[in-house]
């Protein structure tokens, strides 16, 4: 659904020629993407709980499958300026390059954690309705010794 979406436009842009994050990824290291999530005010807790209800189950059952090592989440803990402001951050630890841009679950797996799937559809758009934006940074690792 949005996830393959996405997962095929972000592979697209990262291994295009000159893309450097993903060429720099070796195929057999993990690689990390943390993806900004800022919500629009007074709706947090509702996109948080369509979050942890909607999404995170199919995080979890990628990470039990082995496409996913760790997923961590963090909200700052004060405000900031609004122009520099996200409400949540969430970290995807990916087995590798490949796993990460690799297709996640089928249908038929998503049918079976979501046997109401208008129910599904419903909820997250009503999760990305509740997003001011969202952005998606994958990390490299840098050598700080010369």
């Amino acid at each position: 659904m949005r996830t393959r979406l996405f997962l095929a436009v972000l592979a697209a842009v990262l291994l295009a020629p000159g893309a450097s994050t993903a060429a720099q990824a070796p195929a057999d290291e993990p690689f990390v993407v943390e993806y900004y999530y800022r919500v629009r005010w007074g709706h947090q807790e509702e996109f948080l709980a369509l979050f942890r209800k909607n999404h995170l189950p199919i995080l979890e059952k990628e990470r039990a499958m082995g496409r996913i090592l760790e997923i961590r989440g963090v909200a700052p803990r004060y405000h900031a300026t609004e122009e520099g402001r996200w409400d949540y951050r969430v970290t995807i630890v990916f087995a590798s390059v490949t796993a990460a841009f690799s297709p996640g679950l089928t249908d038929a797996e998503l049918r079976q954690l979501y046997p109401d799937q208008a129910t599904f559809a419903k909820e997250e758009q009503r999760r990305f309705e509740l997003l001011e934006s969202h952005w998606d940074v994958p990390l490299t690792t840098l050598s700080l010794r010369p």
